[in-house]
């Protein structure tokens, strides 16, 4: 199949997807089961992203300033900081790991 044929076959999909999206009645979607289902898939694919941008290089783990960073990022929000101080923390944590020598 050419490029052009999987474009077109992405778009077609999510179009299915959104239409589904539209078709499933209001009461199941409110249920309380699906509630908590989306919470927790939600809290599970967000940590791993995090675990995955943090923790992986390539095919390989790496304990690197990528790690010390979100260290210090999740200590600032345990001390209850603003987001955007937490966002500076783990920069320039970042920074000065790298500063150091990490790679």
């Amino acid at each position: 199949m050419s490029l052009w044929g999987w474009i077109l076959l992405a778009s077609l999909v999510a179009f299915v997807t959104k239409l589904v999206g539209y078709l499933v009645p209001r009461s199941l979607l409110e249920s309380e089961n699906v509630q908590r289902i989306s919470r927790a898939m939600t809290i599970g694919l967000l940590a791993a992203l995090v675990a995955t941008q943090a923790f992986a290089s390539g095919q390989s783990l790496s304990l690197d300033a990528r790690a010390l960073s979100l260290v210090a990022a999740g200590l600032a929000l345990w001390l209850r900081a603003p987001f955007l101080l937490v966002v500076v923390v783990g920069a320039a944590t970042a920074a000065l790991g790298r500063l150091a020598g990490l790679p």
